[in-house]
């Protein structure tokens, strides 16, 4: 009596097994093929840019520290989005970067522009270089659990969302603790272009992810 009731217990493993491996060695388009982050082209930008942000010295004025910052960040997304143009092939993709570059190169003119005539001012708000933090370590942990899968296009539309989510919340700063009109009218700006930025690049993954 156990042997007969053994035997279909058994069948149906290797059968489950089976199902498994095939499965698993499908090779085609919705397969999931993965890259390590230190061989990412897109994660070593993302780094080195946020080493640079590390390395800049804090004045704890905020409009100051928002306008330094949003260079460098900016830079990043200029830099990612090249490598976009030179490596994706998808026609939306690479539209969005060509309009990402548009964006925050004439952004980062502006930004340039305030802090030539700046002078640091008081009283210090460290509130900001706080909230400021926070985003920038928000965006690297998000970065660090991405599914990388060095296909240029998935990998960009990824990672800039969370690159944008940092921007967002570290405009979002600059309007509860800045004190100039232009760096509060940067940060609307980002806020607004950038969150609309992101739905678009998570309706492109919805569609086009591959698994």
């Amino acid at each position: 009596m156990k042997k007969l009731f053994r035997l279909p217990l058994l069948a149906l493993a290797l059968a489950s097994a089976s199902l498994l491996t095939a499965s698993c060695s499908k090779d085609d388009s919705d397969s999931l093929a993965v890259q390590a982050h230190d061989q990412n082209a897109m994660m070593s930008i993302m780094h080195d840019m946020m080493k640079k942000m590390d390395a800049m010295p804090k004045t704890q004025d905020p409009d100051q520290d928002y306008s330094m910052m949003m260079v460098m960040h900016h830079q990043g997304a200029i830099d990612m989005s090249e490598l976009e143009l030179k490596d994706g092939k998808d026609p939306q993709m690479r539209d969005l970067a060509t309009r990402i570059i548009a964006a925050q190169k004439a952004e980062i003119a502006r930004f340039n522009t305030f802090l030539a005539g700046h002078k640091i001012e008081t009283p210090l708000v460290p509130a900001f270089n706080a909230r400021q933090k926070m985003a920038m370590e928000k965006m690297m942990r998000a970065n660090d659990l991405r599914v990388i899968t060095g296909n240029t296009d998935r990998d960009f539309a990824q990672l800039m969302q969370d690159h944008h989510q940092s921007a967002i919340e570290t405009s979002q700063a600059i309007l509860d603790l800045g004190r100039h009109a232009e760096t509060k009218a940067l940060g609307q700006q980002i806020i607004d272009s950038q969150m609309m930025e992101i739905k678009e690049m998570q309706e492109w993954l919805l569609k086009n992810k591959g698994y």
